[in-house]
């Protein structure tokens, strides 16, 4: 990879209480073949040891900056939104071709961050990319279930810098999915999301494990459904393809409840009209195309059954 095009890169955590994962992360970009500019760290109200973990290595490396915000209202996606946006601060003074959301509870091998800007320089419409998230199940990492090569997850999400810009930066969303929403708005300005499947990413925060989070995040993911303008057809068709996905039944019911709920009251949409307008073009295209490729599966099944065979 060539050493001065594009591989200039600047990243920022958002970290509350993460004192038991943190140290995994900071190795994890510390070992990287090609380092950050700069990485800021921003203790978002933390109360454990996390700021004393992010000032110990930030005495040692450089490149990390810490900062901490004057959060005490506890763990929440907008904080997130605001952690992101207070730590963009630091890097005023820095110039940089990439800008990237890295959760702090994630790790990764020593060139990750090598391999992804080896991505972009491979594609100039590519706007963000990350790679595959894995998470413990039964005590082996495996993929994320839902993984697509079409979405990044937002805990690893890198931006051209240029399409960071285009999008005017994360939409601070209460319920959460500002990451679906840049990459919807990424979109509409013509960018590409991808996701790469040979970068692996290991997810080390359980996230989701008592019934009562699993149920609730269900419920969250209806109202973040509505908020972001999903089609009512396309949510029933989404429920139906993931209807293997825990808890099953009632966490496919709970989805449906919490967009139904936010429906009917009418909530206000926190993402602007033409948003909601880009998003409903792209999955009712999407649906139809669904639908087709249904029905010719349908029709080849049904030749080949009307099909005789003459044996020898």
């Amino acid at each position: 990879m060539s050493a001065d095009k594009d591989t200039s890169y600047v990243l920022i955590t958002p970290a509350r209480n993460e004192e038991a994962h943190i140290e995994k992360t900071i190795h994890s970009v510390a070992e990287q073949t090609v380092l950050p500019q700069r990485w800021v760290i921003v203790s978002d109200g933390s109360t454990d040891r996390t700021d004393e973990i992010i000032q110990t290595y930030a005495l040692n490396h450089n490149f990390i900056r810490y900062i901490a915000s004057n959060n005490a209202t506890g763990r929440s996606f907008g904080s997130k939104v605001r952690a992101f946006n207070l730590g963009c601060t630091l890097l005023k003074d820095i110039p940089y071709d990439f800008i990237g959301n890295l959760d702090a509870d994630v790790s990764f091998d020593p060139h990750y961050y090598k391999n992804i800007l080896e991505k972009f320089q491979n594609n100039s419409r590519l706007g963000i990319a990350g790679g595959w998230v894995c998470e413990q199940q039964n005590g082996i990492f495996s993929p994320r279930y839902g993984s697509t090569v079409a979405s990044v997850p937002g805990s690893i999400m890198l931006f051209r810098k240029k399409c960071f810009l285009s999008i005017n930066g994360y939409v601070p969303l209460p319920m959460g999915g500002e990451d679906s929403v840049a990459e919807i708005m990424a979109r509409m300005h013509g960018w590409e999301n991808q996701s790469f499947p040979e970068l692996k990413v290991y997810h080390h925060r359980k996230t989701g494990t008592g019934n009562a989070s699993i149920y609730l995040a269900r419920y969250r993911q209806g109202v973040v459904e509505y908020n972001m303008g999903t089609h009512p057809f396309f949510l029933i068709s989404k429920v139906i393809r993931r209807v293997n996905e825990k808890p099953y039944i009632v966490g496919n019911l709970l989805r449906l409840a919490g967009f139904a709920i936010s429906y009917i009251k009418r909530e206000n949409r926190q993402v602007p009209e033409n948003v909601v307008h880009f998003v409903r073009q792209e999955q009712m295209k999407r649906l139809r195309y669904y639908l087709k490729s249904i029905r010719v599966d349908r029709k080849a099944k049904s030749r080949l059954q009307g099909q005789t065979i003459d044996h020898d």
